[in-house]
């Protein structure tokens, strides 16, 4: 009995772990959603899109020691800035933004 019970606090355990790591992008995923944001918002396609795109994860910008919510925090920022957005307008788009995942 003792060994089932410690099984399936394991099993959880595991599962519980694995859903925690799976809702944090690493560094590297964060950055390629920012890049290719960024590649949409300039609307690249083909040749261009790809030049851009690898340039853009080889920059090092710095986000590599950024945490997860620093980096959405700065494409938000960067979005509302491209929109020129100002005052109450900037301010619900920043949290509609910040909210999305």
């Amino acid at each position: 009995m003792k060994m089932k019970m410690l099984m399936a606090a394991l099993a959880l355990t595991a599962v519980a772990s694995g859903y925690a790591g799976a809702a944090e992008k690493t560094a590297q995923q964060q950055k390629m959603t920012v890049c290719n944001q960024q590649a949409g918002e300039k609307s690249l396609k083909g040749d261009e899109r790809k030049t851009f795109m690898s340039s853009c994860l080889k920059k090092d910008s710095g986000m590599g020691k950024m945490t997860p919510q620093q980096m959405k925090m700065k494409t938000c920022n960067t979005q509302a800035g491209d929109k020129a957005l100002k005052g109450d307008e900037r301010k619900t788009f920043m949290s509609n933004c910040l909210k999305k995942s």
